[in-house]
């Protein structure tokens, strides 16, 4: 169960206490002598805090055009005119300006072997990576940790750190990451919505997250709120060796921009290490940048270019961004009614209204024994707990508490409740649903027979190929209990992960054929999606994908079980009724290790909770597959650290449930 590596480790193990798991704990009781008289009740205490939320903080237009003008006056001085964007910190898109001579598109990287497929290859509108950039900037970031577009390329990648001399090492913890917050999510917002659902968020990134250095997240008065995405050179693509410092005019003028909006330098993420190996921000520096002009927005508009509307994203102008944490925001704190801790976070439309209020699953036709509201709220509420104790792993300082988001849904992929912690990363809410909608699909029984239903060749080779892999025909048919962790396994060019001469995992490309944009099943499933959207984007179609990822047959009236695609790093376990397949729990934001243990122990102590429910059975878990390559290979299931909690100093908390 427990796999070598640990990432997003914190140096430091502080032990806390000496408090027992709520999973090992028990009640005592009976014996026989004189009855004890009933005590007293005690009254209910009063819910406390065990998290600070963000200041309410945001970009007014003055701040935008300054961000902006900031960046246009470093593309003169450095020669090369670009397309800028800023975004507020839940992806609305306050403005986006062409200067005059910026390249019209933008590539992404071709294929290593030339034969480009999925979103290799691909021209766009430059536009689009901008906001893309700016949209990763700021969902990547906290008030914990301050991450860039260069850090999501080292953490990306099929080796970590990405390096010639690396060649052999595992995958970057968030492969498979920059396909989230997809154009086709129906969970992000989209611009457009009228009323007081305008500015809520997540919004949609045009391109999902990414890689290209250039993003950078913005702050004001040290509280997150935006980010900056720059697309000057054309080329959309990774760092593929952080060995070297690179001369990035992209990250340059995109750090221009946050002066006076800089990043706190204590939790920028070249302070966070994985493994020991710090991550990169920039490459770019302060010292380096060209001397402020102190030229105004108003002077550089019209002359050195213009504001552009950007068809699905912003008109042409500067808006101010929204206050995180405000109903306009699409993300507040959550009432008493909809979840009992006071620290929980909701998804609301703008109008008060909780977007996933908890419910019962929704798959009584094909499940006769649906998750129950009760045990939704259990589940969540012990997750919450779990991750409220839980000491994180990308936060600075060093034992903050980690922040999540936490997602359950049924095994029709509907969503039956999703809460956050107050300052959890927003990438983590569209990738805590995947997860989530992944584990519940690949544990399924109809899993099989809906991706061989594709009318997609490539999408329906992806079954057989997993079949021959792992030498079993009855996989993919709810025989066995996937969690994100083992669906990773199989979706890495290289298996076992990393080991150069390997094959490819069965849901990957083969390494030749592999790059960052094109991973495997993940990116087959949703590139129609894509492709129809930077078709709406460009102006080349008049229709948009629609606001749910469709490759899959609907199990309902409108619904598949995969709406926002897949994600292939861990954090989700299934969650079984008996033998029977109920549900999953997806959770995403801090190390993937944390996110392993929150999904599993919240399984297991809502299950203890409530009765009836819990994690997979032992005996069908992933862990109890071998995959007969070499000597053998088995395949993992979850993973959890050593020595996770703030309040006591148990270790291997995981083992033996």
């Amino acid at each position: 169960m427990q796999s070598k590596t640990h990432l997003f480790r914190s140096a430091a193990f502080a032990a806390m206490g000496a408090l027992l798991l709520t999973s090992c704990g028990g009640g005592g009781g009976g014996g026989g002598g004189t009855p004890t008289p009933t005590p007293t009740p005690t009254p209910t205490p009063t819910p406390t805090t065990v998290y600070t939320p963000p200041a309410a903080e945001a970009l007014s237009t003055a701040d935008v055009e300054r961000v902006l003008a900031q960046a246009i006056s470093e593309a003169q001085a450095r020669g090369l005119p670009s397309v800028i964007a800023v975004t507020d910190r839940v992806g609305n898109v306050l403005g986006v300006f062409r200067m005059s001579g910026a390249r019209a598109t933008a590539t992404t990287a071709p294929a290593p072997n030339g034969a480009n497929i999925d979103a290799q290859n691909v021209t766009f509108p430059a536009e689009g990576g901008a906001i893309a950039k700016a949209v990763t900037g700021a969902y990547l970031s906290s008030g914990g940790n301050a991450f860039s577009t260069r850090t999501a390329s080292q953490i990306v990648q099929e080796h970590f750190p990405p390096a010639p001399t690396t060649v052999g090492l595992e995958s970057g913890p968030l492969f498979g990451v920059q396909f989230s917050q997809l154009p086709c999510s129906d969970l992000s917002a989209r611009f457009g919505t009228a009323g007081a659902a305008a500015l809520i968020g997540p919004k949609r990134s045009p391109l999902g997250l990414a890689a290209d250095p250039g993003g950078l997240p913005l702050y004001k008065n040290g509280v997150l709120v935006g980010g900056i995405g720059v697309m000057g050179d054309g080329i959309y693509g990774s760092d593929s060796n952080i060995l070297d410092v690179d001369n990035d005019p992209e990250e340059f003028i995109a750090l221009a921009g946050t002066r006076g909006f800089e990043a706190p330098i204590s939790i920028t993420a070249d302070k966070i290490t994985v493994d020991g190996t710090s991550l990169r921000f920039s490459d770019a520096k302060y010292e380096d940048l060209s001397p402020p002009t102190g030229a105004s927005f108003a002077s550089l508009n019209g002359a050195a270019g213009n504001l552009v509307a950007v068809v699905g994203y912003a008109n042409a102008g500067v808006i101010a961004g929204t206050a995180y944490g405000s109903e306009a925001s699409g993300i507040r704190a959550s009432t008493a009614a909809e979840f009992s801790n006071r620290d929980a976070f909701v998804l609301t439309d703008g109008s008060g209204a909780n977007r996933y209020p908890l419910r019962a699953g929704t798959d009584g036709a094909t499940n006769s024994a649906p998750l129950t509201q009760a045990e939704v709220r259990a589940v969540l509420e012990e997750a919450f707990t779990v991750m409220s104790r839980a000491r994180a792993q990308i936060r600075r300082p060093l034992d903050s508490r980690a922040q999540v988001s936490i997602s359950i849904v049924d095994t029709h992929g509907s969503v039956l409740g999703l809460v956050r912690s107050p300052d959890a990363p927003i990438f983590g809410t569209d990738v805590s649903l995947q997860k989530a909608r992944t584990a519940a699909f690949f544990s399924g029984a109809q899993a099989g027979t809906e991706l061989s239903a594709n009318a997609s060749a490539d999408v329906r080779q992806f079954v057989t190929a997993t079949r021959n892999f792992l030498n079993n025909p009855a996989a993919l048919t709810g025989t066995i209990a996937f969690s994100d962790r083992a669906n990773g396994n199989l979706s890495r060019p290289y298996f076992p992960d990393g080991e150069v001469g390997r094959p490819n995992g069965p849901l990957s490309r083969p390494i030749a054929q592999f790059n960052p944009f094109s991973t495997g099943l993940q990116s087959a499933l949703i590139i129609g999606n894509l492709g129809a959207h930077l078709g709406f984007v460009s102006g080349a179609s008049p229709t948009d994908t629609p606001a749910r990822c469709t490759t899959l047959p609907d199990v309902a009236a409108g619904q598949n079980r995969l709406q926002n695609g897949i994600q292939i790093f861990p954090g989700s376990v299934p969650i079984y009724r008996g033998n029977q397949l109920v549900g999953a729990i997806g959770v995403s934001g801090d190390g993937i290790d944390q996110d392993d243990m929150i999904s599993f122990l919240g399984a297991h102590n809502g299950g203890a909770r409530v009765g009836g429910i819990g994690n997979a059975p032992a005996a069908i878990r992933s862990d109890t597959v071998v995959v007969n390559v070499g000597a053998g290979v088995r395949l993992r299931y979850i993973s959890c650290p050593f020595a996770p909690f703030l309040d006591t100093a148990n270790q291997n908390v995981c083992n033996g449930l």
